[in-house]
């Protein structure tokens, strides 16, 4: 237990050893939180969940960021059918508490699927309707709605009690009992089912002959469709005539024939049409679920399909045309290539020959392949040869860059040249031929920095007073913009 003002932990004494705050009264607080608790706990155990509901009222009363007792509620409270107060319960929980909450998988749980949501808002929905029902007394569609809503929630207990109640007052005695009997399983203490029960008990109980006794009125009941024949008991009736008993025969049946007509018929045209609406909502709410399902599941196809394009994107990365595979693949070529080389003297063709395959499985690499995003071993091996074959390569392409620089052909030596500097940054040569390439495709930028390096390292050649002048030349022109 920790202190309410400065968050230390709690001795045995009557006040905080860290801040002095007298925290009796506030440890005494917490323990009747924490019993009540333990008693909702023990009640929700014993299917007590009324009992439980009480008992964990009562634990939060005391202390309301109590989230062991919040989130019991919650689940006696789903238990019950209530699930927009579990909800309700389990948002309080994981606002008061954000981390390490296991209200948030209860709400995951409802509200991962679609469906169930739709279902719960079906049955609230169902519910209101039918009480809605019941205060305009048309009991007989009150009774269907409510069937409707124990089906979509089996353990909503007002809904089996209302449903009881309908029963009883309609005197289906068995009816009301099953119901109520489904109520006491799921909830052992709950005073609404055990008065009701009592009631049903009393009305199905035997008398001394054995047989179950129902009202003991002085008139027999007879019920029928759409309404109540009252016929009253030990009553003679006078003696009549011959005549007059045809008549009233004759009378009877007209009525008999007029009462079916003007009430029977109607009452049987909207029992079809009831039941036809019934059996069309049926089907409309099993369409509905259908539906959600084939949404749920389509919505699985797709993440899936996701899922298993990421993963073949992935793959071609690993064996692609330019994938890891490959890569790995040609720069084991290249290493064998330059291995070839070194078995014949320097200044023999077969080297050349060998340094100049290598060279080009080296610019494969680079040209296709981060090279930061590969392993280290990779990025050494590749450093390695690079900087093996550099000198070589860098005045073998030196020589036929410059070759095309000087025949006119600067598109053609650029790319070569660049080779050059790349392959041995310290050659100083090839950056005059590279510079004044750039600056006949007016390249200016790159012509200056080439220049400018080529003046830097060979600052005493012949051809650095002409790089100079061409320097000069450049910053003037941007300057002039």
């Amino acid at each position: 237990m920790f202190c309410y003002n400065c968050g230390c932990h709690l001795s045995a004494h009557d006040y905080c050893t860290s801040c002095g705050a007298d925290v009796a009264l506030y440890k005494r607080i917490m323990v009747l939180s924490n019993l009540f608790y333990n008693e909702g706990l023990s009640r929700a155990g014993l299917r007590d969940l009324t009992g439980a509901v009480t008992s964990l009222r009562q634990s939060l009363k005391f202390n309301k960021n109590n989230i062991e007792a919040r989130n019991l509620l919650g689940l006696v409270y789903f238990e019950m059918g209530e699930t927009v107060a579990a909800l309700s319960e389990w948002v309080i929980s994981k606002n008061t508490r954000p981390e390490k909450n296991i209200a948030d998988d209860y709400i995951n749980m409802i509200q991962a699927s679609a469906s169930r949501l739709d279902a719960i808002n079906q049955t609230i929905k169902k519910y209101n309707q039918a009480l809605v029902y019941c205060r305009q007394d048309s009991k007989d569609l009150a009774i269907i709605q409510l069937r409707k809503v124990l089906s979509l929630n089996p353990k909503f207990i007002r809904a089996h009690q209302l449903l009881a109640l309908l029963y009883m007052d309609g005197e289906q005695w068995d009816k009301a009992k099953r119901e109520l009997a489904k109520c006491a399983d799921m909830d052992r203490n709950n005073i609404q089912t055990l008065t009701y029960m009592r009631e049903v008990d009393r009305m199905l109980a035997p008398d001394e002959a054995g047989k179950i006794s129902r009202r003991k009125e002085e008139a027999v009941r007879f019920q029928t469709e759409n309404e109540l024949l009252i016929q009253p008991v030990n009553v003679k009736e006078p003696r009549r005539s011959g005549v007059g008993t045809l008549l009233n025969i004759a009378l009877g049946l007209l009525i008999g024939a007029a009462a079916m007509y003007f009430l029977v018929v109607p009452s049987v045209r909207t029992n079809v049409i009831n039941e036809s609406q019934q059996k069309i909502n049926e089907i409309s709410n099993e369409s509905d679920a259908k539906n959600n399902i084939i949404t749920d599941l389509e919505n699985q196809i797709k993440g899936l399909e996701q899922k298993m394009a990421e993963l073949q994107g992935e793959l071609d990365g690993y064996a692609g045309t330019d994938g890891t595979l490959q890569s790995m693949d040609q720069l084991l070529t290249a290493a064998g290539q330059y291995i070839n080389a070194m078995q014949y003297g320097e200044a023999s063709a077969e080297r050349g020959q060998y340094f100049q395959q290598t060279a080009d499985m080296l610019d494969l690499i680079r040209d296709n392949v981060a090279l930061e995003e590969m392993s280290e071993p990779f990025r050494n091996l590749y450093q390695l040869l690079t900087e093996s074959i550099g000198p070589y390569m860098s005045v073998t392409y030196y020589n036929t860059g410059n070759a095309s620089f000087l025949a006119g052909n600067y598109q053609e030596a650029i790319p070569v040249l660049e080779k050059a500097v790349a392959y041995n940054p310290e050659n100083g040569d090839p950056y005059y031929a590279l510079g004044r390439s750039y600056r006949e495709v007016g390249r200016n930028e790159e012509a200056l920095a080439a220049l400018e390096k080529f003046v830097e390292m060979l600052p005493l050649r012949d051809r650095a007073v002409t790089a100079r002048r061409i320097i000069q030349e450049i910053k003037a022109e941007q300057a002039a913009q």
